[in-house]
């Protein structure tokens, strides 16, 4: 009988701080990204060509690992087949992260957005909890400053003094 309520408490305790855990997650990744919000992340392949861009290559990975509740409940669900809805919420934070993550790296280089973004996600096993990661890649475009040709002043036109 104790090892039940010992097993009871323990699931309970997953439970409650995996949960909580979970909350003030979510409560950060929504705030970084309405901060994010006007740096768009696209999934074409195909950059815009109205402005000349500078490209590099910015990324952000993340790697989520499961509370021991979600791992129980998971297994159990897979005794009994259907939608495994505990892990859907870990999958889903964190490619919400990484895309966060992408994006700050692209907004220090100064871009104005991000194309052909990308995502790769990979399991790691870690004992009897499972763990993800998942990368988000893709171009950050960085405006240049480039001067029109056609509308520079002409050099000819100038005053410009000549040494003596």
């Amino acid at each position: 009988m104790n090892n039940l309520l010992l097993f009871l408490g323990l699931l309970f305790c997953g439970w409650f701080f995996g949960r909580r855990a979970e909350q003030r997650h979510y409560k950060s990744i929504i705030e970084r990204e309405l901060e994010f919000n006007a740096l768009p992340a696209i999934a074409s392949r195909f950059p815009p060509t109205d402005t000349a861009y500078e490209q590099q290559l910015v990324a952000g990975s993340t790697v989520v690992s499961s509370d021991y509740f979600k791992s129980i409940t998971a297994a159990m669900i897979n005794i009994f087949g259907g939608e495994v809805k505990p892990f859907e919420a870990l999958i889903d934070r964190a490619r919400r992260e990484s895309i966060l993550r992408m994006k700050a790296e692209a907004k220090s280089a100064g871009a104005d957005m991000v194309f052909n973004i990308k995502m790769e996600t990979s399991q790691i096993a870690a004992g009897r909890t499972g763990a993800i990661e998942v990368l988000a890649y893709g171009t950050a475009l960085i405006p240049t400053n480039v001067v029109d040709i056609a509308s520079a002043p002409n050099v000819t036109d100038m005053n410009v003094a000549t040494p003596a």
